[in-house]
């Protein structure tokens, strides 16, 4: 019995005793209620949130106000943590929680900025009730703030910081993809390359496509363009942000970050395609499309669902932008891959020598806007910063010795030039020839826009906001003295209708016609790889099925591998260990399957083989080159994969790894992968979607890692190995299969 009594005893104590704290309890005790109804005010009716077994969340809501409200509210349920980086990013803030370190970027981004104005032509650009749907969002994220207190995404909690309030002009920021800084990149260093090699010598070396002479503008001066005028546009911290952990928590077990060592997007790598009816076995179009950005945890795109009266579209988005911006509202579906349009061009602006404030403008003299910033720091005083405007844009570099100062024009300051939110009309589009009206209002990124709808017909339109320049292309910085001025914006923009082959496919190629003049970007050498090899699949069969689209998203095939695989036929070594890697290389097919030996070994002597590809080489000297290829690439592969061949294999390279930013505790296990660089599989696609135009309910999509950038949640990590294993889910859409199929309801209700 006193047995009995102490065993109570212990089991009574243990029930009382305080739970010990470890990274699991902490995240887990943070998680967002996906369940039950929740009293939110702000709403003016409820709304209705199902989850799919899957994490996409399918809000049903009876107004626009409550629509877009519920978006931003479920979208920092999910990704609250990634949504506020976002916003201390790209509003140059970092230093607030950074220090010192981080001043350079934050004066850079305040400097960049879109400072407005925000009236009419910036808000009804994206939608004609734009800005009711921005401060609804807004309203939305803020609310879930208030209503979870201090029960906040574990980062918070780790880190001490609290997130920013919300307000409906942060998702018009012009970030990444819609900030052409590497537009201006590409043109100081030309300038360098001739300053160096002279016009046509750094022309050769830029392989431009499609193919110009170069032309030193007049009044430009290439050799007054240096390093520090190049370096004046570096410090951008846009990647992961190392921040510390408070000090409870920086001795536990796992508190150290991993750094990401996997496979990142390289290439780039978007592919995009649609096929009329009479290529599918349905007769019904079907669109398919793989944006691609780096992969990484979480995932920077969120599908979801919108659904409310003159509202029905699903697909994805970022986590701090409201609408779809890639997906279908069930006439239409829709996708894009980066077209590489020249949105930016460097005005090199004459300095006043009496008075630095002022720069010449034609033949007068005009005040540059000065304005006055101030960046709060982390342990130190905040800074005071000097922000100069030219009639073209910031000054980002100033050349007090030349009396030079570098401004940049560029496509973000002009209104409605945020990035994806063009998208925002589609919901109300009813077929092709609507869509391709409506790409006036997609302004950027630059976007090969396709689509696809239900009354059979495909489109495409390079689309983006792009400059019309007269007598000049805009690969050279120019004199910003009034004699290279942008001319308006080209309304002769490339674009497809029903093309008589069937079909209409991307893949960040060169989509300009022949003698399409002047040329609205210049790409560096050949970019078709990817392109030709969509082209030769979608010219081979008219049976095409959401499946068959599925395979082509994941082909592995490399045409340029396969050219070189030429290389090792037709003889043999008399090394034995050089005969079998030789004999295994030649019988490869050119698959970058992730379980490929081959492949592996090939990508490792690619870099060498380029001398035996010479025409002119005897068939000796091409062997003895390739058997020292061959050698080095078995020392680099047994170093890395160990000494049992059986174990050597393309995925050990082509991994895909989930670091948490923060701790390992929460890193999600890497996943091997098919595909890579050159390939239409290539390394950065983490959302895909395939929609059938004929049944909605049969379209299917990816993302990874998951919905859910908490930790411990159901979808944190749920779809990482599906989606390295080439495994799609149901991208549901009618009522009475999203009902079907939901795990999680959360009903939101007014609070009076």
């Amino acid at each position: 019995m006193r047995k009995i009594v102490g065993t109570v005893l212990v089991v009574c104590l243990l029930a009382f005793m305080p739970r010990q704290e470890s990274f699991e309890t902490l995240a887990r005790a943070a998680l967002a209620q996906i369940d039950g109804t929740m009293q939110v005010r702000g709403l003016r009716d409820s709304v209705r949130v199902l989850r799919d077994e899957w994490g996409v969340p399918h809000i049903y809501a009876k107004n626009i106000d409550d629509l877009f409200f519920a978006q931003g509210y479920v979208h920092a349920q999910d990704r609250l943590w990634q949504m506020d980086l976002y916003h201390r990013t790209y509003t140059g803030r970092l230093s607030e929680i950074l220090g010192p370190s981080a001043l350079r970027h934050d004066r850079l981004m305040r400097l960049l900025q879109y400072r407005g104005p925000f009236n009419d032509r910036e808000w009804k650009s994206y939608h004609p009730e734009g800005k009711r749907i921005f401060d609804a969002f807004a309203a939305g994220v803020n609310a879930y703030i208030a209503d979870i207190g201090e029960k906040l995404p574990v980062e918070f909690t780790l880190t001490g910081l609290k997130p920013l309030p919300w307000t409906a002009d942060v998702a018009l920021l012009r970030t990444q993809t819609a900030m052409p800084v590497g537009d201006v990149r590409s043109e100081l260093r030309l300038a360098r390359n001739v300053s160096q090699f002279g016009a046509a010598e750094a022309n050769r070396r830029a392989r431009p496509d499609p193919y110009r002479d170069l032309q030193v503008p007049a009044g430009t001066d290439v050799n007054a363009i240096d390093d520090a005028v190049l370096a004046s546009l570096d410090g951008m911290m846009t990647g992961t942000i190392r921040l510390p952990l408070l000090p409870q928590y920086e001795r536990w077990a796992d508190a150290m970050p991993r750094d990401n060592e996997g496979a990142q997007e390289n290439s780039p790598g978007s592919n995009n395609w649609v096929v009329s009816g009479k290529l599918t076995a349905t007769g019904n179009v079907l669109l398919a499309n793989d944006p691609h950005r780096n992969v990484s945890n979480p995932s920077i795109r969120y599908i979801v669902h919108l659904n409310a009266p003159g509202w029905n579209v699903i697909g994805a988005t970022e986590a701090p932008l409201p609408g779809v911006a890639i997906g279908h509202n069930g006439r239409i579906a829709w996708g894009l891959t980066i077209v590489g349009t020249d949105q930016a061009d460097v005005y090199v602006e004459q300095l006043n020598p009496a008075n630095h404030k002022q720069v010449r403008w034609q033949n007068g003299w005009g005040n540059l806007r000065i304005v006055y910033d101030t960046i709060r720091v982390k342990d130190a005083a905040p800074q005071i910063i000097e922000l100069k405007y030219s009639r073209h844009g910031p000054i980002f570099h100033v050349d007090s010795l030349r009396n030079l100062a570098y401004a940049m024009r560029s496509t973000m300051h002009e209104p409605g030039s945020a990035g994806y939110l063009g998208a925002m009309r589609y919901h109300a589009l009813d077929n092709c020839r609507e869509f391709l009206d409506a790409q006036v209002y997609f302004k950027a990124p630059t976007e090969n826009m396709i689509c696809g709808d239900v009354h059979g017909n495909i489109a495409w339109q390079a689309s983006a906001l792009s400059p019309k320049r007269a007598g000049w292309d805009g690969r050279l910085p120019v004199s910003g003295t009034g004699e290279f001025e942008w001319q308006g914006f080209r309304d002769d923009l490339p674009r497809e209708f029903n093309p008589e082959r069937g079909w209409i496919a991307t893949a960040n190629h060169n989509i300009q016609p022949p003698n399409y003049d002047p040329p609205l970007f210049f790409k560096s050498g050949d970019t078709g790889a990817r392109y030709r090899r969509l082209a030769e699949l979608l010219s081979a069969r008219s049976d095409f099925t959401v499946a068959s689209f599925e395979r082509m998203q994941h082909d592995a095939f490399s045409a340029a591998a396969a050219e070189d695989v030429e290389l090792f036929r037709g003889w043999t070594s008399a090394n034995p260990t050089i005969e079998r890697a030789r004999s295994t290389i030649a019988n490869w097919d050119a698959v970058y399957d992730r379980s490929s030996t081959a492949a592996a070994l090939f990508s490792y002597m690619r870099g060498g083989i380029a001398p035996a590809r010479a025409d002119t080489l005897a068939p000796a000297a091409r062997q003895r080159i390739l058997e020292r290829v061959l050698t080095a690439a078995l020392d680099t592969i047994r170093a890395r994969q160990g000494d049992d061949p059986v174990q050597w294999r393309w995925g050990r390279i082509h991994r895909s790894e989930f670091p948490h930013m923060l701790t390992r505790a929460y890193d999600i296990p890497a996943v091997e992968r098919s595909g890579g660089p050159g390939t239409v599989a290539a390394t950065g696609a983490t959302f895909r979607e395939v929609i059938d135009l004929g049944n909605f309910d049969a379209s299917t999509a990816t993302n990874s890692p998951g919905q859910s950038a908490q930790p411990f949640s159901p979808f944190y990590a749920n779809l990482a190995r599906s989606w390295a294993d080439q495994q799609y889910f149901p991208l549901l859409y009618s009522r009475g299969l999203v009902e079907a199929r939901a795990k999680h309801t959360l009903m939101l209700v007014p609070r009076r």
